[in-house]
């Protein structure tokens, strides 16, 4: 491996992850949008938003990482020009992501029944049953939705996805103002308009994304009739369930540690939704780095070309540590004016803006760890991870962020330093792995230089 080949392979990345990240940043924005627009009304429906997506984005990971193997397999396909096996893995995604949805949106649903043992403020819980269910409701079309993103992100199509994301946030804009104050003929629902309007707006860009399959003309190959079959199922879920049992212990932990934040109150839970809603964007570079990197990987992998992995791998890390050093001091220096631009509450302000100086530095471990997933990821390499997931965040960042938190007296901000510690960790640990698959090479190939 030389350097030159690291930098030929970042113009690839980088045309395949622009149009990632621009989806990802689209389909934040629903939540985002969310934050912004209730904010005016106060601390509560702020809180509730957080605690709300605090719970869905276990749900939501757990989705994307299970169907996420198929952007890897049809990239698989793809890359060994296996061009009439695609359109059977795109169907039998399709069915395997309406199925997923629905679990989700189900055990969602029940989740709800165990907030009140948590310790969390009465007064967020009240406001929350409206928008909780329609956030419970949307994974069935994020779901969907994302089958179709994965596969045109595979087959070289990734703006696309983009397009579909934009027009579930150019339905949500408007909605949501209008639903939340009541605006023309539509009622004033509050929180609950919200949620009405993120449900109406992803359903709205996955009725598009259908349309698009369905009739372009472009699309002709990817809807030759296949059948829906049992197997071809389970072997996508098989080779996906890794992925959704890594994405879950992940989100799941820092769902745990949004709980742990609320004990300290209403204004630290939305202090936390505040600094969570800016720091999300930033972070979607580094996850579109991730997708893009398992893509080429992938395609790598499938053409037999495996000196190239470890270029990919190298080079997706680069774009990705640039990126968050610069973000890193964005935060650091103006946090507080950030938080500021967000709600004009003092209190929260204050919360937020101690919450960006860690969050900062976490953001950096974070893109390293899920740079290296990614590519693992790509080599169909996920048992593996998911333990190291599952260590480093149940078993170092909680126990540890509670210590800071409350023996040392950092308070919200201290129950992330204890991620900063694990996400150091878990990023060396796959990186390490890595390198060692790479290096004793895959079966039937030669060794990656």
């Amino acid at each position: 491996m030389t350097w030159a080949s690291v930098r030929a392979e970042v113009p690839g990345l980088f045309g395949l992850a622009v149009p990632i990240v621009v989806g990802l940043a689209a389909s934040t924005l629903l939540g985002v949008t969310d934050s912004l627009m209730l904010a005016p009304l106060g601390p509560v429906p702020l809180a509730a938003v957080g605690l709300t997506m605090s719970v869905a984005i276990i749900a939501y990971a757990a989705i994307y990482g299970m169907l996420s193997a198929l952007s890897v397999r049809i990239g698989a396909a793809f890359g060994a020009g296996d061009q009439r096996r695609i359109p059977l893995l795109l169907r039998n995604g399709l069915a395997l992501g309406a199925l997923v949805g629905a679990f989700g949106a189900g055990a969602m649903g029940l989740v709800w029944f165990a907030l009140p043992l948590l310790g969390q403020p009465p007064e967020v819980l009240q406001a929350m049953p409206g928008y909780w269910t329609c956030m419970s409701l949307l994974m069935i079309p994020f779901a969907v939705l994302t089958v179709f993103k994965s596969a045109f992100e595979a087959v070289g199509r990734p703006w696309l996805g983009t397009i579909f994301a934009f027009v579930a946030v150019g339905v949500n804009i408007p909605l949501n103002y209008g639903l939340i104050w009541g605006i023309g003929p539509l009622p004033q629902l509050g929180l609950t308009g919200a949620g009405v309007a993120s449900l109406l707006a992803e359903s709205s860009a996955l009725a598009v994304a259908w349309g698009w399959w369905v009739w372009a003309p472009k699309m002709k190959r990817l809807r030759l009739r296949r059948p829906v079959v049992w197997s071809e199922m389970v072997a996508a879920f098989r080779e996906g369930a890794p992925l959704g049992a890594l994405y879950v212990a992940e989100t799941g932990a820092m769902a745990v540690g949004t709980v742990l934040i609320g004990t300290f109150g209403t204004l630290a839970l939305a202090g936390n939704q505040v600094a969570m809603s800016v720091g999300v964007l930033l972070y979607m570079v580094p996850l579109g780095v991730a997708g893009a990197v398992s893509i080429r990987v992938a395609q790598a992998k499938g053409a037999g070309a495996l000196d190239a992995l470890r270029p990919i791998a190298w080079a997706a890390l680069a774009i990705v540590l640039t990126w968050l050093s610069g973000s890193a001091v964005l935060l650091g220096l103006f946090g507080r004016e950030i938080a500021a631009s967000v709600t004009t509450d003092p209190a929260v302000v204050a919360v937020a803006a101690s919450i960006f100086l860690v969050f900062s530095v976490s953001q950096i471990a974070d893109g390293v760890q899920s740079t290296m997933l990614g590519a693992l990821r790509g080599m169909s390499d996920t048992g593996w991870p998911a333990g190291v997931s599952i260590i480093a965040y149940w078993l170092v960042a909680l126990p540890l962020g509670w210590g800071y938190a409350t023996g040392l007296g950092f308070g919200a901000s201290g129950i992330w330093m204890g991620f900063v510690t694990a996400l150091f960790g878990a990023g060396a640990a796959l990186t390490w792995r890595f390198l060692r698959q790479t290096a004793k090479g895959l079966p039937g190939g030669s060794q990656p230089s």
